[in-house]
């Protein structure tokens, strides 16, 4: 889990980069902000499907406490697409169309997670701990935004991990289990992968890449519905 652990340190590190260059620039942007919150609903909006997918994978039939873990956590992690949507219509906008690295994310991980789940949670060990990386520079970034308030926040209040550490929670699951040098090896590799994917797509949201925000139109919808009614969605959108 130590490689694992470094490459998480890389990401947390070039992702803080970028919030530096980013308040460098002047800070939080309305429009940056709409982007953000517009990735993140396609990325998060049937995320449960793949950790229950890892769950029922043969090569975590003797492993029951990770197993146990990512069904809890899939429930959990579900109605966060709604926080980032009602997030949106708090500032009276809708989520953009998805943009291509989202779809490529979902075309990548959708296949590969039915062979190899351990790259699919080396990406996530990267994805929930780079909020908590943000620290006290992601707060101060949204704290001197005069468009953001407690209401349309909620999405990120929750992803700084702060109460609920998901980042700490999925290494420790990891760690509870026996793992095989292939399921090192895998989890290194969606380490790197989920911190290439996910880094591009904040680039996107930030205007950091010529490539998707002048060159070209970047967005390609893959279809996906998730319609569910959530018990706790009051509660996460409370403030």
């Amino acid at each position: 889990m130590e490689t694992v652990l470094d490459v998480v340190e890389q990401a947390k590190g070039v992702f803080h980069q970028r919030l530096v260059d980013l308040e460098a620039r002047g800070g939080m942007t309305e429009a940056i902000y709409h982007r953000y919150l517009s990735f993140q609903y396609h990325l998060t909006k049937g995320v449960q499907r793949h950790f229950m997918e890892v769950a029922a994978h043969p090569s975590l039939a003797s492993k029951y406490k990770l197993r146990q873990f990512l069904f809890k956590f899939a429930l959990e992690e579900e109605p966060h697409y709604k926080v980032a949507e009602i997030d949106l219509q708090r500032m009276g906008k809708e989520p953009l169309p998805c943009p291509l690295d989202v779809s490529l994310w979902w075309a990548y991980f959708d296949r590969i997670v039915q062979e190899r789940p351990f790259v699919r949670l080396g990406a996530t060990c990267v994805l929930e701990n780079l909020g908590a990386g943000a620290g006290a520079l992601g707060h101060k970034l949204l704290d001197e935004a005069p468009f953001l308030n407690a209401g349309n926040t909620r999405f990120l209040q929750i992803h700084f991990h702060e109460a609920l550490p998901h980042g700490d929670q999925i290494i420790k699951a990891l760690r509870s289990v026996v793992l095989d040098e292939d399921n090192i090896r895998d989890l290194v590799e969606g380490a790197h992968i989920g911190s290439i994917m996910y880094l591009r797509m904040a680039d996107w949201a930030m205007f950091n890449s010529s490539l998707t925000t002048e060159h070209f139109i970047p967005y390609s919808e893959l279809e996906r519905t998730e319609d569910g009614e959530y018990e706790e969605l009051e509660a996460l959108i409370a403030y």
